[in-house]
């Protein structure tokens, strides 16, 4: 049983004024006290609250007399005893008691067991007080009845998942679904009430106070008092903050007008916000600073930066450093000059597939000079999907050192070197000759796409500029920024990483890819390079803070690419206070170019464990609508929209899509962005992600949609159905992300020769890890899959490779089999295979952090790729460490 709500939540009060004391003396049962302030004092108002606000077992009367004159009659009763009209009776100078011969109306009993705080209300336990509304300009105040159903309409609206359910003090109701307002009706229901109505007819003198504290968590009373009708909205700061109570009760306001005077109009065309507040609205998701931005080309905004300081080192990888004079006229100009010679013209589209190397920065620049478009291909991608890209984007030139680059009609793929070669045969010095306006096309970067094929996202020019502009300011970036490469250059928050530091005059980094997955190395990388500025997904940020990050000297922490649990940035602060580095939360898109919001973090909204990411960026803007594109109020969960200057140019090709989420911005004359995230905005215009709306996810900062996952494990001609999902078996550890496929199969199929097959055409890290045969996928009773009756998955097998027996390290091999097994969370046998057992770069690094504590010799991420089973990795620390 929940304990009772305090005795206030069932009284309610009438304060009658009068010029002069009626009483000269006190009759039996009025207590009179003389306050000897004026009436308009704050010390009087403070009495009258208090009075206001004590409860009573029985009817209590206060008669307090002002030093001017006026006095003010309090009655506070138990509204099981006193109803409002007997009450209000008393409060006229009749006689009136309680009616003994029947109950008077019960106590709001319902509300002993409150409904749960609901995420829309933004509960922060902060000051509460009633919001009182003039009903005068609305007509009559109807009946119970209609007040009953634009509540529960109201609550729809703010939580369409959930079936409202509204309590009184005679009872809990619901309104089941209707085409039209008017077809509404309440009708009984059970279960605890959120909301409360407390109605009442009886004309009552002086100001009437329904409740001396909420029964429900947000308690809605109308009635009539000398003023005329009103609605009175009280409410626990746990379940709702004061400034969402007061919106939802403007709402309600509203609905109801729309049920008395249009009940022909169907229940979903109601919309919540009138013009103004749509105004009101819309402005909370601009940002608070303006952007300053002049539009131009990358390459143009490059060459000034190289002009101010051509001796400065623009990019560093290992022991070598290129200048901006180097980058610029020695590189990238004849890397440019080599690929017009080769027949690129501007808006041609030229695919980069190189690793990770300062040769890559020279190369997207050369591109751009060219006045191409650079397409980042990751040479660690499978070469269907390779070959993929080069169709749908209609590259004819790809630049790469991958042996064997997939054979794709109209395309060829050339190395740095044969473009160098090719510009030093025509010796020319000078830039090559282009004329790329800013709205051209900068980058095509590849997203997973439903379709089950990834779909290009151009961005032009201006955007990426409008990004550096936005943000130079504010975080303070220069000369003296030393900023990382972490992220593969098909990844956009490469984007920022590479433009944000070479067009701020920065040192840009490269962090080798195995570097990058090895904390401590990685580590040792900022002590040595002096970094200043990092940028992380929260999952790769995670490995950095368990090593020992005291000597990290970065000043700016930029979080992107997947949600951050800020309560894992504790033992950060504990080393590196606020005062001396600044972490910030960026919440961004590719189609809107990198970034879109920006929060900087504190101890206490990790303590707090915030899910805010902040407001728009400078020359970007929020929405959040509801599936009919209809502006949602703040604390109302919907999907975010994104306009201003980083929304791109639309998808490559894909006209039908570009149109369906690349639509136009209600409230400017651009274009905004459906982005199919879910959130909310608070009501200062911070925005919380709150995930996605559809089956896209992200692991380990990458965007995967299930469906494309999916798409392709269809392609198999064995597989018939197929379901994919993700599950974490730890909600705090981004290791424990894994995808699982459930596939029902022909006669004859092999589940581990689909998973094989589709390894063939997935990146790795959408490769499921397992897949799982079934006969039928289970279904709802609506035909939709019933993922809470699907089984576990079946355990990752991995095939035997060799059965020789181990020949060094046996005492090794065994550790190393309690390790993984322990880490991977199921039996290893000394030939499985760490990948295909589920194994991913996170768990890598802990079989790494397990092997040091042991006093183990160090395994690295590149040797577990090259040796991926105990008894070959045994062999190899055994050889190393004699």
């Amino acid at each position: 049983m929940s304990a009772p709500l305090h005795p206030a939540a069932h009284c309610h009060a009438v304060r009658v004024r009068s010029d002069r004391s009626p009483y000269p003396t006190a009759p039996p049962g009025l207590w009179i006290e003389d306050v000897p302030v004026p009436a308009a004092d704050p010390l009087a108002e403070r009495r009258r609250a208090a009075e206001l606000a004590r409860p009573a077992d029985g009817l209590r009367r206060v008669l307090l007399r002002y030093a001017d004159g006026p006095c003010d009659l309090i009655l506070v009763a138990p509204r099981d005893q006193w109803d409002g009209t007997a009450l209000g009776r008393l409060a006229a100078g009749e006689s009136a008691g309680p009616d003994r011969s029947r109950p008077g109306p019960e106590a709001p009993a319902s509300a002993s067991a409150p409904a749960p705080a609901p995420s829309w209300g933004l509960g922060d336990d902060g000051p509460t007080v009633p919001h009182l509304f003039s009903l005068a300009d609305g007509g009559h105040g109807g009946d119970e009845s209609s007040w009953l159903t634009a509540l529960a309409v109201t609550l729809r609206r703010y939580d369409p998942e959930t079936t409202p359910v509204v309590g009184t003090d005679h009872g809990t109701f619901t309104v089941a679904e209707a085409p039209t307002l008017g077809e509404l009706k309440p009708s009984p229901a059970d279960g605890p009430a959120l909301a409360g109505l407390l109605f009442g007819e009886a004309e009552l003198p002086g100001a009437y106070v329904p409740c001396l504290a909420p029964p429900f968590p947000l308690t809605l009373s109308v009635f009539r008092d000398a003023d005329g009708w009103q609605l009175r909205c009280d409410h626990l700061g746990s379940h709702v903050s004061s400034e969402i109570a007061a919106q939802f009760a403007r709402h309600l306001i509203r609905v109801h007008r729309h049920i008395l005077s249009s009940p022909r109009t169907a229940v979903d065309d109601v919309d919540l916000l009138d013009d103004a507040e749509r105004d009101r609205v819309a402005a909370l998701g601009r940002p608070s600073r303006h952007l300053v931005t002049a539009p131009m080309t990358v390459p143009e905004a490059f060459a000034r930066i190289a002009a101010a300081t051509p001796d400065r080192i623009a990019v560093t990888e290992g022991g070598a450093g290129l200048t901006y004079r180097e980058l610029d006229d020695e590189r990238s100009t004849l890397l440019a000059h080599g690929l017009r010679h080769r027949g690129v013209t501007n808006g041609d589209r030229v695919g980069v597939c190189l690793e990770r190397t300062a040769e890559l920065v020279v190369t997207l620049l050369a591109v751009l000079k060219a006045g191409a478009t650079y397409v980042p291909v990751d040479p660690a991608y499978p070469a269907d999907r390779i070959a993929h890209t080069a169709r749908d984007a209609s590259l004819g030139v790809v630049i790469t050192r991958l042996a064997g680059f997939p054979d794709v009609a109209g395309c060829r793929p050339m190395t740095p070197d044969e473009l160098l070669a090719t510009a030093t045969e025509y010796g020319e010095a000078t830039g090559p000759r282009t004329s790329v306006a800013p709205d051209a096309a900068a980058y095509v970067i590849y997203t997973s796409g439903s379709t089950g094929r990834p779909k290009g996202v151009e961005v032009p020019h201006r955007n990426v500029i409008a990004l550096i502009d936005a943000t130079r300011d504010e975080y303070g970036f220069g000369t003296d920024d030393v900023w990382t490469w972490f992220h593969s250059s098909a990844f956009d928050f490469s984007v920022w990483e590479i433009w944000g530091c070479l067009l701020t005059g920065g040192r840009l980094v490269v962090v080798p890819y195995f570097v990058s997955r090895e904390p401590d190395r990685f580590r040792d990388l900022l002590v040595s390079e002096n970094v200043t500025v990092l940028s992380q997904t929260p999952s790769a940020f995670a490995q950095l803070l368990d090593v020992d990050h005291t000597q990290v000297a970065v000043r700016l922490v930029v979080f992107g690419g997947e949600p951050l649990d800020v309560r894992m940035l504790l033992p950060w602060f504990d080393r590196h206070p606020e005062s001396v580095c600044r972490l910030v939360n960026m919440f961004g898109i590719t189609e809107t170019t990198v970034h879109v919001t920006e929060q900087t973090l504190t101890r206490r909204l990790a303590l707090a464990a915030t899910r805010s990411v902040g407001r728009a960026l400078p020359g970007w803007h929020l929405y959040v609508t509801d599936p009919a594109g209809r502006l949602l109020p703040p604390g109302v969960a919907g999907e975010i929209c994104v306009g201003g200057a980083g929304v791109a140019l639309g998808y490559l090709g894909q006209e039908e899509l570009t149109a369906r989420r690349f639509v136009p911005d209600p409230f400017t004359d651009g274009t905004m962005y459906r982005s199919g995230d879910l959130g909310r905005l608070r009501p200062d215009g911070r925005l919380e992600h709150l995930g996605r709306i559809d089956s896209q996810v992200k692991i380990r900062g990458f965007r995967i949609e299930l469906e494309e996952i999916r798409a392709v494990l269809l392609e198999d001609p064995d597989v018939r159905t197929a379901a994919v999902l993700v599950r974490r078996d730890d909600p705090a550890d981004a290791a424990t992300a894994r995808i699982d496929a459930y596939v029902v199969l022909s006669s004859g199929g092999d589940p581990a020769a689909v998973r094989k097959r589709a390894a063939g055409t997935l990146p790795e890290y959408m490769l499921p890890a397992t897949v799982t045969a079934l006969d039928t996928l289970p279904l709802t009773a609506n035909g939709k899959l019933d993922t809470a009756r699907l089984p576990a998955p079946a355990a990752p097998t991995a095939p035997a490779r060799d059965t020789d027996p181990v020949t060094a390290g046996d005492d090794l091999a065994e550790q190393l089999r309690d390790i993984w097994s322990e880490v991977l969370g199921v039996p290893v046998g000394l030939d499985d295979d760490f990948f295909e057992l589920g194994g991913n770069s996170l768990f890598a690094v802990r079989i790494g952090a397990a092997l040091r504590a042991r006093g183990l010799p160090s395994l690295r991420l590149r040797e577990l790729y090259r040796h991926p089973t105990i008894r070959e990795t045994a062999v190899t620390l055994a050889s190393s460490d004699s």
